[in-house]
């Protein structure tokens, strides 16, 4: 029972640590959308951990060795980490950098409204267990 009393929690915990990486990785674009040969990045979670929640992919590779790759779903939600990859596949400008300012500018709207709701919604979970344990008063 009390094992799985802070699921919720522990998962709101993980999407925010998740938004907060990505909130970093948008600043770092925008702060070099300047520089020769810069390639942005983005932040994969979301995907993983929903597939991680919902049972996986159906598919789970085996490592027989350490050099092996690992990939499939995981078993465990909580596990599934976020990963932070580089946008190599086009370039926008001669120099070669290709952050789009404006896309940026609305990934960072979009996420600071996902880092508000978890917020919130993490609020109204620590709330119901501040009055479980005040026992209802």
């Amino acid at each position: 029972m009390l094992g799985t009393m802070f699921n919720q929690i522990d998962r709101l915990g993980k999407g925010l640590d998740a938004s907060w990486l990505r909130q970093d990785v948008i600043a770092q674009n925008i702060a070099n959308a300047d520089t020769p040969n810069y390639k942005s990045k983005r932040v994969s979670f979301e995907t993983d951990f929903q597939n991680a929640l919902e049972g996986g992919t159906g598919f789970q590779a085996k490592r027989t060795r350490a050099e092996h790759l690992t990939f499939g779903g995981a078993s465990d939600p909580m596990a599934v980490l976020p990963t932070v990859e580089e946008n190599s596949d086009y370039t926008m400008r001669m120099d070669g950098n290709n952050v789009d300012i404006e896309q940026e500018n609305v990934a960072l709207a979009e996420n600071t409204i996902r880092y508000d709701l978890l917020t919130t919604k993490l609020n109204a979970e620590l709330s119901r267990l501040k009055l479980v344990i005040r026992e209802g008063k």
